[in-house]
């Protein structure tokens, strides 16, 4: 099934956890450290209420810093981290996660396309629709990131959130290291 398909067949956790996991690989971006977005993965379990998400969204951009990107010395990725993180919902409903999931779904292939050195000529929506022969490695882990994260969902409701949160972990955990890799290479 394509990551368009899964997306639109996800329920509330499923989009919110896809959304959240998608920004919570592009945090390296953001300058965050690896429990940044911890009390949100835990806003999506079965005891939590959804009603906090907005509250706490709300202190984890005071924390990142809420600003739009603008300042970031135009790069275009980091923009993108922080449009995930500005466009976030204050309110956790299966419609207003729907858009905010299919945005940060977007904006991360962006950005993983943006860090792999590889060319790739396909667009976005080709690649989200299936389309994968080809495709840059980075880009590529992370579309079959994003799959997972709502496959292990949908199978397991709030019991699949830790291997979703172990996917987005190791996701981070790669791009930090193309993002360090790449500011040794501007010095």
């Amino acid at each position: 099934m394509s990551l368009v398909d899964l997306i639109a067949r996800a329920d509330e956790r499923g989009l919110a956890a896809s959304g959240l996991a998608c920004l919570d690989r592009c945090v390296p971006l953001l300058g965050g450290d690896d429990e940044i977005l911890r009390p949100l993965w835990g806003n999506l379990t079965e005891a939590s209420d959804a009603a906090d998400w907005g509250g706490i969204l709300d202190q984890i951009r005071a924390k990142l810093g809420e600003g739009d990107g603008e300042d970031d010395g135009g790069d275009e990725a980091v923009l993108l981290a922080r449009r995930m993180l500005a466009g976030a919902p204050a309110e956790r409903t299966a419609a207003q996660v729907r858009l905010w999931a299919d945005a940060c779904s977007v904006a991360s292939l962006q950005i993983h396309r943006l860090l792999d050195p590889a060319d790739d000529p396909s667009t976005l929506d080709d690649r989200r629709e299936g389309r994968t022969q080809d495709m840059p490695p980075l880009a590529a882990a992370e579309l079959r990131r994003q799959v997972t994260v709502l496959e292990v969902v949908a199978g397991h409701g709030a019991g699949g959130l830790r291997r979703a949160l172990e996917v987005s972990v190791e996701g981070r955990r790669v791009l930090r290291a193309v993002v360090s890799r790449r500011a040794r290479g501007r010095k």
